[in-house]
């Protein structure tokens, strides 16, 4: 009897070393959650139950338990490493299997996918209809290497101008913007068509001869464009210097024949001042195509893409997933796991979320192994296994002693 509950010692104190050894061996590794050797004493049952004077038939391993405590957070400063500061695991598709980590070191595969070091896909929400939502409904695999900044034609420009309240009608009659003695003044702005290619568009200011009042033209690329078939606009202000008409303050163009481009000229900033001429402001929405120049993801997981065109774009926000219990998930290897009936369904969310963790970029989860405990724990699990082959020992002997009675 006691050969056997010493030989259950020892298997017992095997197990519980093998599982040191496994958490010291990972104790670098990135998302590594620690594992404890959980025991439980057996008794020989019979129909009547257990005596109340029954002997212990010894110890069998009941379960490796995981230790999800948090990490400590490490920072690469590399964007696509990612850490949870809280409750959470990433979720990631392989081949549409989910499979769970807290191991965020990510990049980006031939096809572009952001994807984990065996090559699963990071599950991200994708963006809704609306900018700034996503569809919390759905995973979808991120991808960066369809993501292009595409151009935009410029449709609407935005003039803060101040005309000098005294200035004078041009010397020269009639407009030509080749001679500058027939306007006061001129200012260009770059302007894009639908392909992205840039023009360049001067607008030019004319004082009339009736009070406050000024006409003004637009060539793009030294081609005049019209407004509602007319060749020039008006411009007018009060005796205050503010504009008055158009009273939206916008004179909009017709299409441009040779660049496509449509644009529309707000100029309700603009003032007429006595002050000399200025550009105060001026902006416009259009833009050139981009090429993808930087990522960016931020507490909450929402992934940024940044074009060279200095335009940005929401490429979706990261999923994260959450279980009752989280001992219950299965282990995979490569420090992730997978949903199990004793884990219970996955709960996806978002960071920062009811019991959701945030995201922190450019920075790693490290293991959570307490190497000085794991030592101790090592050597407790080997004076166990020298204490079960010593009672062996002592159990040879005596049976030794009962052999050689005569």
């Amino acid at each position: 009897m006691s050969f056997r509950i010493a030989l259950s010692g020892l298997g017992a104190a095997t197990a519980d070393l093998n599982t040191v050894s496994n958490n010291i061996a990972n104790a670098s590794t990135v998302g590594f959650k620690s594992s404890r050797a959980e025991f439980g004493d057996v008794y020989a049952v019979s129909a009547q139950g257990i005596a109340s004077n029954a002997i212990g038939s010894g110890v069998r391993l009941q379960k490796v338990a995981q230790q999800f405590k948090q990490g400590n957070v490490e920072f690469t400063n590399k964007n696509l490493d990612l850490a949870i500061n809280g409750q959470g695991f990433f979720a990631l598709s392989d081949n549409g299997d989910l499979a769970y980590t807290r191991a965020g070191a990510f990049s980006v595969d031939k096809s572009g996918y952001v994807v984990d070091p065996k090559g699963r896909r990071l599950q991200v929400f994708p963006p809704g209809t609306q900018p700034g939502t996503f569809n919390t409904g759905t995973l979808s695999d991120l991808q960066l290497a369809s993501t292009l900044g595409a151009p935009k034609a410029t449709g609407n420009v935005a003039l803060g101008l101040n005309l000098p309240a005294a200035a004078t009608p041009p010397a020269t009659a009639p407009f030509d913007p080749a001679d500058s003695t027939t306007y006061n003044r001129s200012t260009a702005i770059t302007m894009y068509d639908s392909l992205g290619t840039a023009h360049t568009a001067t607008t030019y200011y004319l004082k009339t001869t009736t009070p406050n009042q000024w006409t003004t033209y637009l060539y793009i690329d030294g081609n005049q464009v019209t407004t509602g078939g007319n060749p020039s606009a008006t411009l007018q202000f009060d005796s205050s210097g503010r504009l008055v008409s158009p009273a939206t303050g916008k004179i909009t163009y017709d299409t441009d024949s040779t660049t496509g481009i449509t644009p529309t000229l707000d100029y309700s900033s603009s003032t007429q001042y006595g002050s000399g001429f200025a550009v105060n402001s001026l902006t416009q929405d259009g833009f050139a195509a981009g090429r993808l120049s930087g990522i960016n993801i931020d507490g909450t997981g929402v992934v940024q893409a940044r074009f060279t065109n200095g335009q940005s774009q929401d490429l979706g926000k990261v999923a994260l997933a959450n279980f009752a219990n989280p001992g219950g998930l299965q282990q995979l290897g490569n420090t992730s796991w997978a949903e199990t009936f004793s884990s219970g369904a996955q709960l996806l969310g978002e960071a920062g979320t009811a019991s959701f963790g945030s995201i922190q970029s450019g920075a790693l989860e490290g293991s959570n192994v307490n190497l000085t405990k794991q030592l101790v724990n090592m050597i407790i699990a080997q004076r166990d296994f020298q204490a079960n082959a010593k009672v062996i020992t002592a159990s040879n002997a005596i049976t030794q002693t009962i052999i050689n009675i005569r």
